[in-house]
């Protein structure tokens, strides 16, 4: 049922690794257990279906989308409920459906979101990203307008992306996957394999975009789940999903390609390939993270900050649903390199695959659960040092 609201709390000791390729992890990081913090965890909203993002309003209001099309709330007074919301020319299969979620950073004044999602109307069948506003009492959500059109679309429900991340210059940054569609990672025409960069308001390309006329930022992905800017430098990171192996974790340079290149020259989509593959893909950028010969299924990214956090305050948050945790990432200063890793017991199994991390301003991290029966949305907060 949408709405209880529980709390549970452990401190077994917790598992510091490093599983990254040697080229990305560089040299072993510190395996510094004592310094990660308990965490409290509280169900804010359960009896949800394959929730996909979650997003907290100026005003506290938690607002959550399942993957189905229905968008619920918990208001500040603890009151939830579902959303009205036109989402008739939604297509919902497989991986695919209603997916990233995103406040406009005016929301307070202008009451816009915008989301990410699959759509068809007639023959035109496409991934989109759709700006919205919501009543003041958060009962309906209107559609206002269609910012970005043409995302490619995988029949078979693969490699979706729809990550959605506004940039405080009045951007928005949308990570993209292939759809399975070989040529796209490589194709600087191609909106498939990317991550883009558009104009928030209007949805056009983004002034300084380093190719002219083009929402293209970076290329050369594979299925981008996760973005995320770090704190102290406004560096951005995606969060990518591998083969049978590397999934990865990318610092963005503008302009660069990230090495995904599984078209053989006849279409065929080889997945066989390596993630990074500079031998094919000259001047590729390599992972700053990768998690090496197996893949845990990296679905999102989030940076974490706060006292609360310790030492581990500034560290990269990222949401596994194979492997059904969450790790902590901590980068060096330069963010190019892993210097120690956390996977706290608390979130390692108990709650099952994990969608979406999103680190809040009070030093808590919200998440969402991807089970498909009765999942949830959490908030993660630092207990105490163990």
């Amino acid at each position: 049922m949408v709405g209880r609201r529980r709390r549970r709390r452990a401190s077994v000791v917790v598992i510091v690794t490093c599983w990254t390729a040697a080229t990305a992890c560089g040299p072993a990081p510190s395996h510094d257990a004592e310094s990660f913090p308990a965490l409290d965890v509280v169900t804010e909203i359960d009896g949800l279906d394959h929730p996909w993002d979650v997003v907290a309003a100026p005003d506290g209001t938690l607002l959550t989308g399942e993957r189905s099309g229905r968008f619920a709330v918990r208001r500040p007074d603890g009151s939830t409920g579902v959303l009205a919301a036109d989402v008739s020319d939604l297509v919902v299969h497989d991986e695919l459906g209603l997916m990233g979620i995103a406040l406009a950073p005016d929301f307070a004044a202008t009451r816009t979101l915008y989301t990410c999602q699959t759509h068809t109307t007639g023959e035109v069948t496409d991934i989109r990203v759709q700006a919205w506003t919501a009543d003041l009492d958060w009962t309906v959500l209107a559609p206002t307008r269609v910012l970005v059109t043409g995302l490619p679309l995988s029949v078979r429900g693969r490699h979706g992306g729809c990550r959605l991340l506004p940039h405080p210059d009045g951007t928005l940054l949308i990570g993209t996957g292939d759809a399975t569609q070989a040529s796209a990672p490589q194709d600087p025409n191609s909106l498939g394999g990317k991550v883009l960069r558009v104009d928030a308001i209007t949805g056009e390309p983004a002034t300084g975009n380093p190719f002219a006329d083009s929402a293209v930022y970076t290329l050369g992905h594979r299925n981008v789940q996760g973005l995320a800017i770090r704190p102290d430098t406004g560096d951005i990171y995606s969060i990518e999903q591998g083969t049978h192996r590397d999934d990865e974790v990318n610092r963005l340079i503008p302009g660069a390609n990230y090495g995904w290149h599984p078209d053989t020259g006849d279409g065929f989509y080889d997945e066989s390939v390596p993630m990074t593959d500079p031998d094919r893909v000259p001047g590729a950028i390599e992972a700053v993270w990768s998690s090496g010969p197996a893949t845990i299924a990296t679905a999102s990214g989030s940076f974490v900050t706060g006292s609360g956090w310790g030492t581990w305050s500034g560290a990269l948050a990222v949401g596994v649903l194979k492997g059904r945790q969450v790790r902590f990432l901590r980068l060096d200063p330069a963010g190019i390199r892993v210097i120690a890793e956390a996977i706290p017991p608390e979130l390692t199994g108990t709650f099952g695959r994990i969608r979406t991390v999103a680190a809040q301003a009070d030093g808590s991290l919200l998440v969402t659960t991807d089970n498909g029966n009765d999942d949830k949305v959490l908030r993660i907060t630092p207990a105490s040092r163990r």
